[in-house]
């Protein structure tokens, strides 16, 4: 006989569970640790812990590089046709006005002139965001003019550059951009300003291969993606064993490849330093 009776299961009261909401944490793909997406953003996209640079948006690093409101577009409404009529898994019309929705942007480069410690420059910010930051004629087109601007006005230039390489939907159109900015760039070395490349992550292909190492000083973000080809492209071809991490920004530095790798956070003081040494350096040479 029983001496008691007792429930088969016990139920123990809780507290109703709360909800995470979503997109408030974000996990670093590189030490996987997890942030608070508000801390990684007030940390200039920079995790806290490892200090894994995450992508930028365009308007987020004009706002990096310049003094507060100083930034003049030019070329702003420019946009790209499609001169093919390529279709593909989805028509190139289709892609543009996607990325147009997605970005705000109506192409993957904005350009102007702007200010560093009331120093005018020239400005060219790439955004992957917008088909990968590919380099069409629109891309090509704005690059080239605001090269010219900076010859024109005799002003040092910078190029932050981010892209997967050349726009495939508008072939020969899109390739001939590499010797149309290569050649403006060329023009602008006659004017004794500094041309100052940031390479941010990935750089690769066409843009590589032309505007993107043409600086005079090229500076890059710690762990950027530097290339022309793809690793398995490269392996493939030459039949050769790749060395660990051969297209990082810390292995091209050693190599002599680039010249600075400089943190996120320090972007804005090596730029006005590089801008004191050109003008210094300059009005040395006028003096002699």
């Amino acid at each position: 006989m029983a001496l008691f009776t007792k429930e088969k299961y016990t139920a123990i009261k809780t507290s109703q569970k709360k909800e995470i909401l979503g997109g408030l944490w974000g996990k670093c793909p590189n030490c996987s640790d997890v942030s608070y997406k508000k801390f990684i953003e007030e940390n200039l996209n920079v995790c806290p812990k490892c200090s894994h640079h995450y992508p930028m948006t365009a308007q987020e690093r004009i706002k990096l590089l310049t003094d507060e409101n100083s930034f003049r577009e030019i070329d702003p409404s420019m946009t790209s046709l499609d001169p093919l009529e390529f279709e593909g898994v989805a028509p190139y019309k289709e892609k543009i006005e996607k990325s147009k929705a997605k970005t705000g942007m109506n192409e993957a480069v904005i350009c102007g002139t702007a200010h560093l410690n009331q120093r005018e420059y020239a400005l060219a910010v790439m955004d992957f965001r917008f088909l990968g930051a590919s380099m069409g004629s629109v891309v090509g087109e704005k690059i080239t003019r605001i090269i010219e601007l900076a010859t024109q006005k005799s002003i040092p230039l910078v190029i932050v550059t981010a892209s997967g390489g050349a726009r495939m939907y508008e072939g020969m159109i899109s390739l001939m951009q590499m010797a149309k900015t290569s050649g403006a760039l060329y023009r602008y070395s006659k004017i004794n300003q500094p041309y100052i490349v940031i390479m941010t992550n990935p750089t690769t292909a066409g843009v590589t291969a032309s505007f993107a190492s043409l600086g005079d000083i090229l500076i890059a973000e710690p762990g950027a993606l530097i290339g022309f080809a793809g690793p398995r492209v490269i392996k493939d071809t030459t039949q050769a064993t790749l060395p660990e991490g051969f297209q990082s920004s810390e292995f091209l530095y050693k190599k002599g490849l680039i010249d600075r790798i400089v943190h996120r956070k320090d972007l804005k003081n090596e730029l006005n330093l590089i801008f004191q040494y050109f003008t210094q350096n300059s009005k040395s040479k006028k003096n002699k």
